[in-house]
């Protein structure tokens, strides 16, 4: 029997379900989960691996008019996947009023792309099904897609069709990774994004997006089973480090519970994790740090 591989975008605007979508397929937490826009920032790939097929999955960060160095870096890697996979999956929310600005010049893009696009309409359980069908309508007058999938990928219904759609038109290709290989993130970028994920779950609305999580130091303790974490966490107020360590110190331990529980589950090890608060200012504009935090082309 051929083989077939090939790498998959999934591309749409913040917040229509794409992380959850990811998880949800490969059974794993790879990718992190808020309801703030902005979460996922790289592209963060997700491996599945059967008897005669490999899928790449390529999580993109949400395609929004970039307002500073970091929105520009999150735009041109969200853009740049469209150009090197094999197919794409354009998410939208079920929503009756059809696509919006953001929507519309996703669609644009997508116009250009030569290999097939699925339209996924993620949290079908928000919509009835007559307008569904208007919805889908709608959205055919802007492109011929190859497929139309409604799912919701926090139930998983019709997370299945997405596959077998998939894998019908996947080309003949090579095994990229091993089999057992879910995800090319080396562990220190895991251990930041979920340290991330967790300041976003508990900061006020204003503060999140200032946030950039550095690993400075993951080292194994091998004969006590143990990883030793330090992250510094950096934001561009000295108001935002009050809020982010909290009275007493309390949000930041807080944070840093949370954050332990899930890595060591990840890791399936022990976590002593320590956490620092620093302030830089304007930080998502400066390239060396961006660089630093691994938001580099």
């Amino acid at each position: 029997m051929d083989f077939k591989s090939g790498f998959i975008a999934v591309v749409g605007r913040p917040n229509v379900g794409k992380s959850t979508l990811i998880n949800k397929i490969t059974g794993e937490k790879i990718s992190i989960i808020s309801d703030k826009p902005q979460t996922t920032r790289n592209v963060i790939k997700a491996i599945i691996t059967e008897k005669d097929s490999q899928m790449i999955f390529l999580d993109t960060p949400g395609m929004i008019k970039p307002k500073n160095k970091l929105g520009e870096y999150m735009i041109k890697v969200a853009t740049e996947s469209l150009e090197e996979v094999d197919i794409v999956l354009f998410v939208v929310e079920a929503s009756g009023e059809g696509p919006g600005k953001g929507d519309m010049k996703i669609l644009e893009q997508l116009k250009e792309v030569t290999n097939p696009v699925f339209l996924v309409i993620n949290k079908i359980d928000l919509i009835a099904k007559d307008k569904l069908l208007s919805l889908i309508s709608i959205y055919h007058t802007h492109l011929d897609f190859d497929s139309v999938i409604p799912i919701s990928a926090l139930n998983g219904d019709g997370v299945d069709i997405v596959l077998n759609d998939i894998k019908e038109r996947l080309p003949i290709g090579p095994k990229f990774f091993p089999d057992d290989m879910i995800t090319d993130q080396p562990e220190k970028i895991i251990a930041a994004e979920i340290i991330r994920e967790k300041l976003l779950l508990l900061l006020k609305e204003e503060v999140p997006h200032g946030i950039g999580v550095e690993i400075i130091a993951f080292t194994e303790r091998k004969e006590k089973n143990i990883v030793d974490i330090q992250a510094n966490i950096y934001c561009e107020r000295d108001s935002h480090k009050g809020i982010i360590i909290g009275k007493n110190g309390m949000m930041l331990k807080q944070i840093g519970t949370l954050a332990r529980k899930e890595i060591e589950k990840f890791l399936g090890v022990k976590i002593f994790l320590q956490l620092w608060v620093k302030v830089k200012k304007d930080w998502r504009n400066s390239q060396q740090v961006l660089n630093d935090l691994g938001y580099k082309s």
